[in-house]
């Protein structure tokens, strides 16, 4: 009887790890702004990191597909400059380079393929580039 009892709740306990991480969805991660101050000019540099929610770990390997640098902060969304991906240096964290042609407030948008995951991990995150 034990024996049984114990099989039943190894397998209802197995069900449902496999359930939970079956359910993960984009919202389980978040992309952070890492690099702190961004000035004008050409060449500037951007890192984020992005992190699994559920574990606190830094996600290695994602496939950044669509990036995109807008004034939309200030009121000028067309106001778009080319993003080009860098290598990264610590695992976890994406490095970008970019034009910031202007003071003020810029949007950073991107998009990720997390390695197991259906569903694409995007954010826009707002900097501002001082003179």
């Amino acid at each position: 009887m034990k024996t049984t009892y114990t099989r039943i709740c190894g397998s209802a306990l197995a069900l449902a790890l496999f359930v939970s991480g079956a359910l993960a969805d984009a919202t389980d991660y978040r992309f952070d702004l890492v690099s702190t101050e961004h000035r004008v000019g050409s060449g500037a540099i951007l890192e984020v990191r992005l992190t699994d929610l559920r574990t606190g770990a830094p996600v290695e390997g994602a496939v950044i597909y669509a990036t995109r640098m807008d004034m939309a902060p200030d009121g000028m969304a067309t106001m778009t400059t080319p993003v080009t991906a860098m290598p990264a240096e610590v695992p976890g964290t994406y490095r970008f380079a970019t034009d910031l042609t202007m003071a003020g407030g810029w949007r950073f948008s991107v998009a990720a393929k997390v390695q197991g995951e259906s569903e694409t991990v995007s954010a826009e995150i707002e900097l501002r580039a001082e003179p």
